[in-house]
Parts: structure tokens; sequence; C-alpha cells
């Protein structure tokens, strides 16, 4: 019974941290983020998706022993928002309404940070989630550089959610930050670290909580 149970909490948790991000990113990674508040959005979206990702692939991670289970974790993440993306089509909204953020070669260095240190905790916290944090504004650029024309597609989309102060404007490349990769990855790990030991601790109390 007792094994039954956790796996059972082990899974929910899984599939509701799996959901939330999915969310998440269909709230901060459509192209109206490129438009509405440009660069300034792309340093927000990059500290959320890192601390989403790191927090529930080191879970799993822990959970299961498993190095390769931080990649299938990310593969969940991918696989939710891509049927998301359909929803959005099935409404007749290009497929590329929402961007999926490119998750597993960050999650793959967590993986191999814990792989080289023998499977050490904290090396796959301090070191781990500062990989992370670092890495995944990096891919992200590379990922939404690919998009078509995005102001065009957001003025011919409008976001039937948006109220009318939010219409898309024209952005402000450089305003606030002159580099939003440099400040995505500095914050990011910066916050994955602590959000990592989240996810660890997390595990930690799973066991406990099964186990009273």
């Amino acid at each position: 019974l007792m094994v039954w149970l956790r796996r059972t909490t082990h899974y929910l948790f899984i599939v509701v941290v799996a959901v939330n991000s999915t969310l998440l990113t269909i709230n901060a990674g459509d192209y109206i983020f490129y438009t509405d508040w440009a660069w300034t959005s792309f340093v927000v979206f990059s500290i959320s998706q890192s601390t989403m990702l790191v927090v529930g692939a080191i879970y799993y991670m822990l959970f299961t022993g498993v190095p390769g289970t931080a990649t299938y974790y990310a593969t969940i993440m991918t696989i939710y928002t891509w049927v998301a993306k359909g929803a959005w089509f099935a409404l007749g909204y290009p497929y590329d309404f929402v961007v999926t953020p490119v998750w597993i070669p960050s999650a793959m260095l967590l993986v191999l940070t814990y792989w080289a240190t023998r499977r050490n905790k904290h090396a796959a916290i301090i070191i781990g989630g500062t990989l992370v944090g670092l890495s995944l504004p990096i891919f992200n650029m590379i990922n939404l550089l690919l998009v078509r024309d995005p102001l065009e597609m957001a003025f011919k989309y409008p976001r039937p959610t948006l109220p009318p102060y939010m219409t898309p404007i024209e952005p402000q490349v450089g305003k606030f930050y002159n580099s939003p990769v440099a400040l995505g990855s500095g914050a990011g790990a910066v916050l994955s670290v602590p959000i990592a030991a989240l996810g660890a601790k997390l595990n930690t109390w799973t066991y406990r909580w099964m186990a009273a």
C-alpha cells in the first residue's frame, strides 16, 4: 500500500507541475511577449521557465535515482505544450501562436551534472541548477528568433483574452535592458539554485509524509 501511495503522489506531482508549466508557457511564451514588453518579458519568461523546469526535473530525478528522468520530465513538458498549441490551432490561430520553450538541453545539463558527480544531490542542486538557469535563455533566444515576423503576427491574430490596454505595441528594444539573454541567464542562474533545492526538499517531504 505504501509503495502504491508513494507512486501515486509522485506521478500526481509530476502531472501538476508539467501542466502548470504548460499554462505558464501559454501565458508568457506566445508571440505577444515579443511585442508588448519586448526584452523585459523575455527576462521574465526566462526566469519563469528555468525555475519551473528545475523544480520538477530535480524532483523527478532524485525520486527515481535515474539521471535520465530529468530529461524525460522536460520531454513531458514539451509534449504538453505542443498539444496546447494544437488546441490554439484548432481555434483558428497559427501553429506558432505559442512558442514552445527549449527545455530539453537544459535538463540534459542537469542530468550530466548528477551523473558526472556520481549522483551527488548537492552538486545537482548547486551546479545543475546554475547550468539550467544559465543555458535556458540562450537556447530560447535561438528558438524565438525563428518565429516568423512576430509583430505582424500579433496584429493579424490578436489574443481574445487581452484587455484593450494590452494590445500589441511597437517593441521597445534596448529601452530597459541591453542584453536580455545575459540578464535572464544571470537572474535564472541565481534563482534556479534555491528552486532546485526546493524540488529536492519536496522529494524528502514526500517520503516523510508517506512514512507517517
